[in-house]
Order: structure tokens, then C-alpha cells, then sequence
């Protein structure tokens, strides 16, 4: 092995300021003087802040890559305050060429004889908060020094890595060809080959220069040795020579989890999940081992996430701001709602009616009977089923994906999860197949429960969790989905164990307990994890019943899946009509009627509620005139309509009223973090008249609402402003149903609570993306999305206004507002799609007529600068009803710049 010196990197690599490289020399463990070049941010920090460092940041790369790796993060933490020391292991980067075979044990072992050399541990160290960063392999060797140093410990950040093998599993197959016999050394050592493979891991182009800066130390075989040696030390084979160590390294990173032998240290785990080489189960085995850490995923990136997002948004800014918070205080839980020890437990109105034999849920089925369980039959699947699940292995706090669609089975399984303390993951088939398979990985169920059509998939798309099949499967696609199991059997077996004369019930959760993860819709970006606790659903339960009126003999037709599985919860009877719940705009007035008639028969049956979402009303209203007498009968016996899932417009709900001609006709407002926060009913909206935006009602009992004033850019960062004419900013609320976090995204939920009394630990708080105002009786306006706002020279501009304004012209059926050209100077767009009274519109710029008249309704402070044509907004996949304004402006944009052809269609999302 050829030896050389350690060097300085050369000038001009992008982003790396020269003032930050060191050559620093130690001695190793067979008394040899080694000397590594490293990144030190300690002069960086008293240039920032004036002060000495507060703490340290050992940041450890992996391989190929070198401390290049953390020239984002060096700055960043010296403006926080914290030294960054980031060596180039030996054989690496611009460190020595040693001439010898380092393996694991040698590098942890080198690494604390560097620290101890830089006095951050050993006799100079006393006092030192230091917190571990590792990347790749410089994760285990920062996690093997982590877990010997537990005196100094402060924090543990991992990046996409692995401590543990299992045994049995396959090395991922980007590097199958890099291990493989008479391969090794040329795709390693011989050639760059592995290099490049690495920079081409990146889900984003590399900035100008980057890859070659990654690439400026391993220029030439002899420079690329410790890239083979690395790779050579991947323990894959029982007996390796690094096995024990490793295994060692995962011991002691489980025990700082445990807080055994030191402290529990705060630790952060950043992932993205597109690497082809740390995949799921590499991350799963680090949540396993340190349960209490914050994990952040950044979707859409892969093995380099340090460069697959922007610095601020992505790995350096997530890492200070977790930094800032290691020592933030808690704060208690207010008083002002009822404890979550004194609600009733979830599954209490089925306990309550199990020996009912009334319908609980009725799914109705084109050309077939309805299929429907009784409140005795419902409760006994629930038990059973949670028994059956639990002998198959499922425990308390697994998570068990629910691809079922709505009826008897999803209400039982639903329920049966609840009671066993499994955690329910509920991401429905609107989010389509790329957006479906990015929840379902993230969510990382134990088990997946579905249709066949779901398993199917789960199989063909590598879902992780072993699979049961509810319902029917047969022939060849019987075959095809393999190994399962079936729910029937799991249900049986249940039955069994609890006729049994010597059966113990199952232990009941507790309130705090984790009880399901729901998706968002991804109408702003991927879909994102909701976890709610049993507590919050609690409340959500009881908010539900305020709202509604429902409970014990009342009944629900349930257009929208969330709420027929919650109609059984308060009692009352759900009945799910004939549609695809994942296109709510198949639901006809004639399917409506027919669900209401199956569970309110005739005048002396208790009148139904309908909840239906608004792009749902759009259709029953469009069919109305097909129902027939009975039809029209059964709809007016419904006493309460409820639409929400978007904004819903007065002339629609008048219009719905008039299909459903004795029925309340409400509209609540709410999200997945907190599906009911306010609500306002048809006679408000009338009586309320022409506003900026759209009125959504008041708060309900319990619930707090403010909002955060917008600057020049459209951030909201003024102070919350509760109460009567609290002006347009980001609604902000804290209601004891709102989401306990978001799941695996630390920052995402830093950031939803930012400014408020949840910063600081009390539960409840949530910024809801919303941009809106309060009226001077203390209602809430939504004006539209925070993401959605425009910046114009005269200052932020919302958009739901004048969309409204513009909608009101003879001939427009929907409108959009979007901005178009830089930030802080952008000019107003409007699109629109028109109703096609006159024939097919014409894609591109609209008439002058219709510019005139679309100006002068709009009534924006910067006059609208173009009037674009389109045949059909985009909207998002859930509700069919939320304009996509990004992919909007996106259009625009291309149209008006001349890079997107005039009649190019706005393309729907996937």
C-alpha cells in the first residue's frame, strides 16, 4: 500500500472557505504519528457570535465522500454557537495515506485519539458538550465513539446509515458489484467507478463543481485505497473481521437509547428514504434502538440528502434548529378542556350496544343487497378480530396499514386495532400509486391489511409488513399475491381464544398512547403523516358529536371515509352509499338516495345526517333531476347536511339545500392535524354576504384561533392576535383534538408549532397552512394557502377573494389567482376555466372582453397583468375540490414566458 502525506485541500472548492481547513497530528494505537486534515469551525464561531463555542459537532463522513461533505453545516452551527469538527478518516479525503488496512475497531479507536489530541475529550475536554454527527459509515464509527465517550455525550445525529445487518438479508444491490470477487478492486481502487456511482445517488443536480470537489482527494489508484478498504470492511459474511465490532457499536448505541451505562442523550435521525443502499429497515432498526429520537425524512431525497434540499430547509438548517431546542424547556398541559383520563375510551358506544341488534354500518353495492353488520355483530368482530391480530404476533404499538375501503370490515378492523393498542395508518388510494407507496414506506406498517387490489400492489411495489387479505381472491389472482394471510382466519382464531374459560382480555390503552397515522391529502406536497393519540381522538369523537348532533340511535350517510369509520364510535348507525369514496365526484343524487333510504326508511325512522364533500355536492346537485319520487322522498327525510374537505361556496350549499329540502345545511371546517375546528351553517353565509374570502364559522367550544401577520414576502411571523378582527395572516389554532406531531418529520412539526405556546412543549397548538382573518364577531375567513400567497410591490396578496369575485362572472365556472415573476414584485395571474356554455374553450390568453371584465371584478391592489384560459383546473386527488395553484402558476409562467405552449394542458397530479 503506497503511503503520502497529509495536504490542505486545494483553492476554489465551491462552498469551502480555506480558514476552516486544519492538518492535525495524534498519535494511534501502535505509536505511530498520524496526521489528518479536518474542518474546524472554532475560529468560524467567535467570528459569529463573539463568544467561545458552546459546544462541539463531530462530524464524521462516510464513503467516498470526505469532510467536504459538511462545508453547509459548518457555518450554520458557528452562527448558533456550536464548533464543528469535521476530521478526513485516515486513507480518506486529505488525511494521510497510511500504507495499512484500518478496519472499524481502528477507526472508532482513532477517532477518540484525534478528540483527545484537539482537547475536546482526555485531560482538555472537561466540561465539553459534544454532539456526534455521522454520515454513511462515518455513523457507525460516530455512534463507536459515542458510545465511549458517554461522559462528554450530548446529542446523537445519524444520517443514512446502518449499525446492524440482519441476518439473513441481502446487501442492497447497488453494491452487489462493488463486493463481488475480481470486482472489488477494479470498481473501487482501480477506477473511480464507485465514486461516480455515489455523485450519481444525488436526486437533484450537483451544483456547478461540486462532484468534482467530492472527487478532488481520490485522484488516481493509490489515492482511492481506503475507498476499497472500506468497502472490503462491510462485515457481510458470518466470521468478518469487523462483525463483533459492529455488533458492538449497535449494542452501545442501543444502551444510549435505553439510558444505560450514561444518560439518554437527545439524538436525530435524518433520512432520505430514495437511497438504494440505507433502506427502510436500516432506519427502522435505529428507531428501534433509540426510541425516543426526533426523526426527520426528507422525501424525494436519497444517500447525498446533504445535497439533494437547499442548506436552510434541508440537513444543516434541520441540524441547528434541533441544536437550539436540546435545551428548551417544557411546559405543562394547560387547564380549559376535560383531562384525557375522564373521556370514555374509543370503543365504548360499541361496548355500550353490543347486545343491539339494530344495523351499526350498511354498505351499499350496485345491482346487489347492501352489505351490513348489527351493533352485537359489530362489537364481537371487534374483539375478535383485536385477539386474532394480537395471537399473530401484532403488539401494542405496531402499526397495522387499513387498505380496506369503507364499510363493515374497515369499521371493524378500525375499532379492533384501537382496542388491541396497534396503531391504525390510514393513507387512502386518492393519494395514487407513487404518492400511496411513499406513505405506506414512511409509515412502515408491521402488517398491511387490504382488498386485493391493495395487496396486489403492496407485493408488485415491495410494501414492507406481511400481508392479510380481506375479502375474496381467487384463481390466478389468488396466486399472485403469495404469502398471506387471511382475515377471516385471523378473526376465527380470535373467536376461539376468547371462548376460551381461561381467556384474559386484552390490556386497554392508555389515553397518551399512539392510536393511528393519517395522511394528508398531499394537495401541498407529499402527503404527510398525522399521528393522533387515543386522547385526540377522543376528542375528535366528542367534538364530532357536538358538531353533528349524532349519538346512540342516530344515523350518518358517509361519503367521505373518516367519518363512516367515526359514526359507529358515537353510536350511530353509517351507511356508506354506492360510490368510489377515492372519487367523491361519482357520488349521484340517485346512490344518496338510496343510502339514506337503507337506514331511514320511511317518516318514522330517525331522520339521517349526510356528510358528503363539496365536490360530491357538485355531483348529487348535477343529477338531482334523475332521481325518481321514492328518491326524492328519501332525501327529504335528511335533517343535517354536512360538506367540508374545501372551501365550500354559499350558491353550492343553497343549491345542495334545495336537493335536500329539510336538512340544516352545515359546513365544518377543519384538516387532518385537526379535523374540526369551526363551523358555519347556510343561513350564516347568506347573512354574512360578500367577504374576503370565505366564512367558515366560529370556533368550537374549546378551541383557540388566532393569527400570525404576514411581512413583504409572505412569511407569517408577526405575534398571534386571538379574537375579534385579528388581522390576515396564517390561521393558527390549539384545540384538544388537534395531531399529537407529525410523523418522522421533526422539523416539519417545529415548524407548525413555531411562535406559539406549543414551541414550549404545551399540546394543541398548530399552524394550519391557512391564511385568513378574524371578523369583528370573532369568526374565521380563510382567504386561501399560506404557499399560495402572492407578493406583489403593494405587499401580500391572498387569493381566495378575488377568485370568488371572478367567479361570479357569467361563464366562469372556476377561477384561480396566482403569481407569476420573482419574489416581492409578482404580478397577478388570474386563470380560469369557464363553464362551456358557448362550446369548448379555447386554452391560452382570453379575449379582451373577458380580460376587461375579469380585472375590474378581481379588485386586486396591483391590477391583474394577464387572464389565461384552461379547460379544467387541476385539483387535488382527495376532494376533487382544492385548485392546485402551484402547478397553476407553474403554467402561467410557461405560457406567459413563451417556454409552455398556449394549449398545453394543466396536467392533474399523479
Amino acid at each position: 500500500m503506497t503511503r503520502a502525506p497529509a495536504a490542505l485541500p486545494p483553492a476554489g472548492l465551491p462552498g469551502l472557505d480555506p480558514a476552516w481547513s486544519r492538518l492535525v497530528a495524534f498519535t494511534d494505537a501502535d505509536g505511530v504519528h498520524r496526521t489528518v486534515h479536518l474542518l474546524d469551525g472554532a475560529d468560524a464561531v467567535r467570528e459569529a457570535t463573539g463568544r467561545d463555542p458552546v459546544g462541539v459537532l463531530l462530524a464524521v463522513h462516510g464513503n467516498p465522500t470526505w469532510s467536504y461533505l459538511w462545508r453547509t453545516l459548518l457555518p450554520r452551527a458557528a452562527a448558533a454557537g456550536w464548533r464543528l469538527v469535521a476530521p478526513d478518516q485516515l486513507d480518506m479525503g486529505f488525511s494521510e495515506r497510511t500504507g495499512t488496512r484500518r478496519r472499524l475497531a481502528r477507526r472508532i479507536d482513532d477517532l477518540g485519539r484525534l478528540t483527545d489530541a484537539l482537547g475536546v475529550t482526555g485531560a482538555g475536554g472537561s466540561g465539553t458538550r459534544v454532539v456526534t454527527v455521522g454520515h454513511d459509515w462515518g455513523g457507525v464509527v460516530s455512534s463507536g465513539w459515542a458510545g465511549r465517550h458517554r461522559d462528554v455525550l450530548a446529542g446523537v445525529v445519524l444520517l443514512n446509515t446502518a449499525v446492524h445487518q440482519p441476518e439473513g438479508a441481502s446487501l442492497p444491490a447497488v453494491l452487489v458489484p462493488f463486493t463481488t470477487h475480481g470486482l472489488h478492486t477494479a470498481g473501487t481502487t482501480t477506477t473511480d467507478a464507485f465514486l461516480r456511482a455515489t455523485m450519481a445517488t444525488a436526486r437533484r443536480p450537483l451544483a456547478p463543481g461540486v462532484a468534482d470537489a467530492y472527487l478532488a482527494p481520490y485522484r488516481g489508484a493509490a489515492r482511492r485505497v481506503g475507498v476499497g478498504a472500506f468497502v472490503a470492511d462491510i462485515p457481510v459474511v458470518p466470521g468478518h473481521p469487523s462483525a463483533a465490532t459492529l455488533d458492538d457499536v449497535a449494542a452501545g448505541l442501543s444502551a444510549i437509547g435505553a439510558g444505560t451505562g450514561g444518560p439518554r442523550v437527545p439524538s436525530l435521525l435524518l433520512w432520505g428514504p430514495a437511497d438504494p443502499v440505507f433502506r427502510q429497515r436500516y432506519l427502522s432498526d435505529l428507531r428501534a434502538r433509540l426510541p425516543h429520537a426526533d426523526v426527520q425524512r426528507f422525501e424525494g431525497t436519497g444517500h447525498l440528502l446533504v445535497e439533494d434540499v437547499e442548506p436552510d430547509r434541508g440537513v444543516a438548517g434541520t441540524v441547528v434548529r434541533w441544536l437550539q431546542r436540546l435545551d428548551a424547556p417544557s411546559a405543562p398541559a394547560p387547564d380549559g378542556e376535560p383531562a384525557a383520563a375522564d373521556r370514555a375510551p374509543l370503543w365504548s358506544a360499541l361496548r355500550d350496544r353490543s347486545e343491539d341488534d339494530s344495523v351499526a354500518v350498511a354498505q351499499l353495492r350496485p345491482g346487489a343487497p347492501a352489505e351490513t353488520l348489527t351493533w352485537r355483530e359489530l362489537a364481537a368482530r371487534v374483539d375478535d378480530l383485536a385477539e386474532g391480530l394480537a395471537a399473530s404476533g401484532v403488539r401494542h404499538g405496531d402499526r397495522v396499514a387499513l387498505l380496506v375501503p369503507p364499510g363493515p370490515d374497515l369499521s371493524a378492523l378500525f375499532s379492533a386495532c384501537l382496542r388491541l393498542g396497534a396503531v391504525v395508518v390510514v393513507a387512502d388510494a386518492g393519494l395514487g400509486v407513487k404518492g400511496l407507496t411513499r406513505a405506506v414506506a414512511s409509515a412502515d406498517p408491521a402488517v398491511v391489511v387490504g382488498i386485493e387490489r391493495a395487496l396486489l400492489a403492496a407485493r408488485a411495489l415491495g410494501w414492507p409488513g406481511r400481508r392479510v387479505l380481506a375479502g375474496a381472491s381467487s384463481g390466478l389472482r389468488r396466486r399472485a399475491l403469495g404469502q398471506v394471510e387471511l382475515l377471516a382466519d385471523l378473526e376465527a382464531r380470535g373467536r376461539a381464544l376468547r371462548a376460551a374459560p381461561d381467556h384474559v382480555p386484552l390490556p386497554e390503552p392508555v389515553p397518551s398512547d399512539q392510536g393511528a397515522v393519517l395522511f394528508t391529502s398531499g394537495s401541498t406536497g407529499p402527503a404527510k403523516g398525522v399521528v393522533h393519540t387515543h386522547a385526540t381522538l377522543q376528542a375528535l369523537r366528542d367534538a364530532a358529536a357536538h358538531t353533528s348532533g349524532l349519538g346512540r340511535g342516530d344515523s350518518l350517510v358517509a361519503a367521505f371515509a373518516p367519518f363512516a369509520i367515526l359514526a359507529p364510535l358515537l353510536g350511530a348507525t353509517a351507511a356508506v352509499p354506492e360510490t368510489d369514496v377515492t372519487k367523491p365526484d361519482t357520488l349521484t343524487a340517485g346512490a344518496l338516495a338510496r343510502a339514506v333510504a337503507a337506514i331511514a326508511p320511511d317518516d318514522a325512522a330517525p331522520a339521517p345526517v349526510v356528510f358528503a364533500s363539496p365536490a360530491a355536492l357538485r355531483r348529487v346537485v348535477a343529477t338531482a333531476a334523475d332521481v325518481d319520487d321514492a328518491g326524492r322522498a328519501a332525501l327529504a327525510r335528511v335533517k343535517l347536511l354536512l360538506s367540508a374537505g374545501a372551501p365550500v361556496g354559499t350558491d353550492l350549499l343553497a343549491a345542495a339545500g334545495e336537493v335536500l329540502p329539510r336538512a340544516e345545511c352545515r359546513t365544518p371546517y377543519g384538516m387532518t392535524e385537526g379535523l374540526l375546528v369551526a363551523q358555519t351553517n347556510l343561513t350564516e353565509l347568506q347573512a354574512a354576504g360578500e367577504g374576503e374570502g370565505v366564512l367558515v364559522g366560529s370556533p368550537l367550544p374549546g378551541t383557540r384561533v388566532a393569527t400570525s401577520a404576514l411581512d413583504d414576502r409572505g412569511r407569517a411571523v408577526g405575534p398571534l392576535v386571538e379574537g375579534a378582527d385579528a388581522p390576515t395572516g396564517e390561521i393558527v389554532v390549539r384545540s384538544p383534538l388537534m395531531k399529537d406531531h407529525y410523523d418522522q418529520l421533526w422539523d416539519v412539526q417545529r415548524e407548525s408549532v413555531r411562535g406559539t405556546p406549543g414551541a414550549d412543549g404545551e399540546p394543541g397548538w398548530h399552524r394550519t397552512g391557512d391564511v385568513g382573518h378574524l371578523d369583528a364577531a370573532g369568526r374565521i375567513w380563510v382567504e386561501g394557502r399560506l404557499t399560495h400567497v402572492l407578493t406583489t410591490v403593494a405587499g401580500p396578496l391572498t387569493p381566495v377573494g378575488a377568485e370568488q369575485r371572478v367567479q361570479r362572472l357569467p361563464g366562469i365556472a372556476r377561477a384561480a389567482l396566482v403569481g407569476v415573476g420573482p419574489a416581492g414584485t409578482q404580478q397577478p395571474v388570474v386563470v380560469v376555466e369557464t363553464t362551456g356554455e358557448a362550446g369548448a374553450p379555447v386554452p391560452g390568453a382570453a379575449g379582451v372582453e373577458l380580460v376587461d371584465a375579469v380585472r375590474a371584478a378581481a379588485g386586486t391592489a396591483v391590477p391583474v397583468a394577464a387572464v389565461l384560459v384552461v379547460a379544467e383546473l387541476p385539483t387535488d386527488v382527495r376532494h376533487r375540490s382544492k385548485v392546485d395553484r402551484t402547478r397553476v402558476a407553474a403554467w402561467a409562467d410557461g405560457v406567459l414566458t413563451g417556454s409552455t405552449k398556449a394549449d398545453s394542458p394543466v396536467e392533474v397530479p399523479a
